[in-house]
């Protein structure tokens, strides 16, 4: 099947690449010319045979909404643009109508699977009517990881952005709830060996997972997190999954006190948060601060040291 990828990020890039392997035929755009195939939307536009399909993969936000702008002026009735970015789902619902009234179809993806997804696949999360999802199963079946799960049509327009935005609420919580975990047994006289109780969870406890592994991994290359600076980003989806849970007056306790212990990690050097911070830079390539108070760049994918289970995968 041939696709349009514009965006070859850290995500981006990689979901192309293991498109290609698979067979697809990949044209992808990207605002940094060392790593695209066309100068400029439109000769995207003009490489794929109609009816197109064209994946975007920018920052939410004015960048996705520039594009897709740019997309309804250029593409034909008949195409399909897919928003695979992390758009609040509110969104999906304006770009559907946008593009539909050109009679572009839209579909919206809640993508998972951070700098891992290129070896070992991606969960996906869709939006959209059913006949323009199923024109894209090709492409979601040479992305998603191999097996039955890791790939859900979760309903209309804005439905795979919304499972997303909880998926990574949750994310908030379990995170914070490892880091809380390890700040105590480094806080005590009488746990002498704090990395070795976290491996040893790995393997039969109720709380074992993939976040655990990384968890492990983070330690083995900074055993007490010394490098780190104790701050950690929040990327948005938490604050839009709290403020949802206020729209539907659902409580979401852990997740709304997970959300607030980043935005206190700013305040203070939070030890909790350098365990957060080595977490989301484990599983996500995430950049981090150090203890200088230096930005870095997000670590990109290890070889095969540490591999996430199908269900498990951010």
């Amino acid at each position: 099947m041939q696709i349009g990828m514009v965006g070859l990020g850290k995500m981006g890039g990689n979901m192309a690449e293991r498109l290609r392997r698979a067979g697809h035929d990949v044209i992808g755009y990207d605002r940094h010319p060392e790593n695209s195939d066309v100068a400029g939307l439109d000769e995207l536009v003009q490489r794929l045979q109609a009816p197109r399909v064209v994946w975007v993969m920018v920052p939410a936000g004015d960048p996705t909404r520039a594009t897709i702008d740019q997309l309804c002026e250029a593409l034909s009735p008949g195409d399909i643009v897919v928003d695979g970015g992390n758009s609040h789902y509110r969104d999906d619902k304006k770009h559907a109508d946008q593009l539909g009234s050109r009679g572009i179809g839209f579909v919206d993806v809640g993508v998972s699977g951070g700098v891992w997804g290129l070896q070992n696949g991606y969960a996906l999360m869709v939006g959209g009517d059913a006949e323009h999802v199923d024109r894209l199963m090709p492409i979601f079946q040479s992305l998603k990881p191999e097996g039955e799960d890791g790939y859900v049509h979760a309903g209309t327009v804005g439905a795979g952005h919304f499972a997303k935005m909880v998926h990574n609420g949750i994310e908030y919580g379990i995170m914070q709830a490892f880091a809380e975990g390890w700040e105590l047994l480094e806080a005590t006289d009488i746990v002498t060996d704090v990395p070795g109780a976290f491996k040893s969870w790995r393997t039969g406890t109720v709380i074992r997972s993939w976040l655990l592994d990384l968890l492990v991994r983070a330690l083995d290359q900074d055993p007490d997190l010394s490098e780190l600076k104790g701050y950690a980003e929040d990327s948005g989806e938490g604050r839009w999954t709290v403020q949802a849970a206020v729209d539907h007056a659902v409580p979401l306790p852990a997740i709304t006190a997970a959300l607030y212990a980043r935005f206190s990690s700013r305040q203070e050097d939070s030890p909790a948060m350098k365990m957060v911070a080595a977490l989301r830079n484990q599983f996500g390539g995430h950049a981090v601060a150090s203890a200088e108070g230096q930005r870095t760049k997000g670590a990109d994918a290890p070889g095969a040291d540490v591999t996430p289970p199908v269900e498990a995968q951010h």
